[in-house]
């Protein structure tokens, strides 16, 4: 993956939109380190939490913004995304692509493995003053519960690995991977049929049962599981992961590869990249979610698109 060039930012204003029920409520406890360190490092920032779903996504879409106020999402991939479509559907067009940062404090962190961020929230910190920025390429996907589309930065993902986040949402007591870990061994047992797809990206085309399907921008899904190995969050394009529905043991050969980024060696599993990609459901429906974000449990028709360079990512 080639090495994109960082830029520097202006110092302005750190908007810091901390969702306190992110990583079952370990956000919240990392309020007063986030709160001292900008504070101690003189910083301008301003600390908002959220109260609810979808409050994120009017905070960041409706606050005062210049080319040099970064937005901050302070929790997990699902903090990110309401974020950044607060950012992207704000009701008049900004001069300037939006200053966009990330605190990884959720569960999954997924979209921060790609990002360079880390996980550890000092060094994270660090990260942000120093306002190093690289574009950030963002998918849209049409349909669903979203008929008006949703913006993505990190995957959208069909089948097995929506049900295995469902799952892992559900537990109360576990945490980080092993909950998406202790998630896929129970989809598995339940696992009992796949959708039949027709997908058409760009100018190419592929029909299966469809087990797995993840259309990434970022490289990695349920906090351990390199769904789109070679993905690049500013080429471009998304990169697909598509594995044929056959036998349970098949799937699992399949998974434990995912976990290495090398599921490319495994029969019926196919790669591609594209900017459009249309999914049609023949038989059955589709489960689908972005960035943890469920966009259908039976949907029958999804259209996916990458819009490139639309936010400036703070990076290492």
């Amino acid at each position: 993956m080639p090495t994109i060039k960082t830029e520097p930012a202006g110092k302005g204003k750190l908007l810091v939109i901390l969702n306190p029920i992110a990583g079952k409520g370990k956000a919240l406890k990392e309020y007063p380190k986030i709160e001292r360190f900008l504070r101690d490092h003189g910083e301008d920032y301003e600390i908002v939490l959220t109260r609810g779903p979808e409050e994120a996504i009017e905070i960041a879409r409706n606050c005062p913004l210049d080319d040099n106020t970064a937005v901050v999402a302070a929790g997990g991939d699902g903090t990110c995304n309401e974020v950044v479509n607060g950012l992207l559907t704000r009701k008049e067009p900004l001069p300037f692509r939006p200053l966009f940062g990330h605190l990884p404090i959720g569960r999954g962190n997924d979209f921060s493995y790609t990002a360079r961020i880390p996980d550890d929230l000092e060094k994270a910190l660090e990260i942000l003053i120093q306002r190093k920025t690289v574009p950030l390429d963002a998918g849209f996907v049409t349909g669903g519960y979203f008929p008006e589309g949703r913006y993505f930065v990190n995957g959208l993902g069909i089948g097995f690995d929506t049900k295995v986040g469902l799952e892992a949402a559900r537990m109360k007591r576990v945490h980080s991977a092993l909950s998406y870990a202790l998630g896929a061994i129970i989809t598995m047992i339940h696992f009992k049929f796949s959708p039949r797809l027709e997908i058409h990206y760009d100018d190419k085309s592929l029909t299966l049962d469809a087990a797995i399907v993840s259309l990434m921008n970022g490289q990695r899904m349920g906090g351990s599981f390199l769904m789109g190995p070679r993905a690049s969050l500013n080429d471009g394009v998304i990169d697909m992961c598509a594995a044929n529905h056959r036998t349970r043991l098949q799937i699992c050969k399949i998974i434990l590869h995912y976990t290495k980024g090398t599921q490319e060696a495994c029969g019926g599993v196919t790669m591609g990249r594209a900017v459009n990609y249309h999914l049609k459901a023949l038989t059955g429906g589709m489960t689908a979610h972005c960035d943890g974000e469920t966009v259908c449990i039976d949907g029958k028709e999804l259209s996916i698109k990458c819009h490139p360079g639309v936010l400036r990512l703070i990076s290492a």
